[in-house]
């Protein structure tokens, strides 16, 4: 239950029990002050009549107990009876009206309309009897009584005016509550399924880099392997069709040098979907070791730094970045003529970041295509399909003697937990006597 609710609900059990145990309290405490003034102040055929009045209303307030009336017939008869009972009570002794004072309170939980407005002026008088110096009225009372009930009527405009604008404002906290929650379920479910969105796109594009590691292998054997053993029959074929021994041999000397080519290239490919350096460290610790072993064999300075929260990635994720550092380290070597170069790998929230940056040369990322990949760059359309794969992106920036920074971002699949918005709680204004908080 959200918590605005639950404070509200809170509150209305209060007052749900105010409404239930208070007039028995109040009369309680009204007949111990008759009591101790019964002497100076009561008649005794006021004496007489009390006990009556008094168990009349200890009844009617046991029957409220059991009934439970609420706004309705049965409300407007439990209100006037027991208005008419403070009434008798009050002429009989002055301070019987701290029983009449629930009428200010009750009026909205038991009248319906513009029922409760006259009902608090009812009350009015009874409370201006009572300050004017009881029923009778005295002379002094008769000067006194329209004083005292003109202020008690305007303590009911009052409190009126500020139940209906208190009215107004609740209704509007919770109208706009509950536009906020729906929104924010809205909001719930649309991050679930983005969610799932991403995760769907996610293995899609691992298929998809599947299919196309696939193609890249089979092209690999059919321009290598396969070539290079068709090679190798041929020459086999040449020196088992001739009778000169020389010649055979020259050829068998050629299949040898084909079949040691074909099986440098069988390792190659091996190692390409297979790095070596992953197989004891993880990611990190072998972009380190690589850089390290990289700029030993150029003597180029070169230093790897790792920023963020290393979280564990997939086994073809650390092999597709280490190919893509790999592949940029190779490209820098052979054509950037740099003397510094920085690899750094940063673990964001839910992407991770693989930037390598040189001081050398440059070259315009926008000019013709040069370079064996005529991409406008050295391995560019290697290292950018790779990042594809893992549904990542791959940004190169360069410019004539301005080195080169290359920079790719893949998304980290990480569970998404689905929001739960809580809504502070409304504030609940103060309880306006004569107003039900409940209604």
């Amino acid at each position: 239950m959200p918590a605005h609710r639950s404070a509200t609900a809170t509150l209305d059990r209060r007052w749900d029990a105010f409404h239930r145990w208070g007039p028995l309290a109040l009369l309680a405490v009204s007949l111990g002050a008759s009591v101790l003034t019964a002497d100076a102040i009561m008649s005794e055929g006021d004496l007489r009549a009390l006990p009556w009045l008094a168990g009349g209303a200890g009844l009617l307030e046991a029957w409220a107990l059991w009934a439970r009336p609420a706004r309705g017939p049965a409300g407007i008869a439990y209100y006037f009876l027991r208005w008419a009972l403070s009434f008798a009570l009050t002429w009989c002794n002055p301070f019987l009206s701290a029983y009449a004072v629930i009428g200010y309170f009750g009026a909205f939980r038991y009248l319906p309309g513009r029922l409760p407005y006259g009902g608090m002026l009812l009350t009015a008088v009874v409370m201006a009897g009572s300050n004017s110096g009881g029923f009778p009225l005295g002379s002094w009372g008769i000067a006194a009584f329209p004083v005292m009930y003109a202020l008690h009527a305007g303590l009911c405009a009052v409190f009126w005016h500020l139940s209906i604008t208190e009215e107004r404002r609740a209704r509007v906290q919770r109208e706009t509550i509950d536009a906020l929650e729906e929104t924010n379920e809205r909001l719930a479910a649309a991050l679930a399924e983005n969610a799932g969105l991403q995760a769907q796109l996610l293995v899609q594009a691992r298929e998809a880099g599947v299919a196309d590691e696939r193609r890249r292998l089979a092209a690999e054997i059919h321009d290598t392997l396969a070539q290079g053993l068709t090679g190798v029959i041929t020459q086999l074929q040449a020196a088992t069709a001739t009778a000169d021994r020389a010649a055979a041999r020259a050829h068998i000397d050629r299949a040898a040098a084909l079949a040691r080519h074909g099986l440098g290239e069988a390792r190659r490919s091996v190692q390409d979907l297979a790095p070596a350096a992953l197989e004891h460290d993880g990611l990190c610790e072998a972009l380190t070791k690589t850089v390290r072993s990289w700029a030993a064999r150029t003597g180029i300075e070169a230093v790897c730094t790792v920023t963020g929260t290393p979280v564990p990635l997939r086994g073809d994720m650390e092999a597709t970045l280490l190919r893509i550092t790999e592949e940029a380290l190779a490209n820098a070597a052979r054509h950037s003529g740099a003397a510094r170069l920085g690899v750094t790998l940063s673990f964001m929230d839910t992407e991770l970041a693989l930037d390598v940056r040189d001081d050398g040369k440059g070259f315009d990322p926008s000019g013709p295509p040069r370079g064996p990949d005529h991409t406008g760059g050295y391995g560019l359309a290697a290292m950018r399909s790779r990042a594809e794969r893992l549904g990542g992106t791959l940004a190169v920036e360069s410019e004539p003697g301005g080195g080169t920074a290359i920079s790719a971002r893949v998304p980290v699949p990480v569970p998404v937990p689905v929001p739960v918005p809580v809504l502070a709680p409304a504030p609940v204004a103060a309880p306006v006597p004569g107003r039900d908080a409940g209604q």
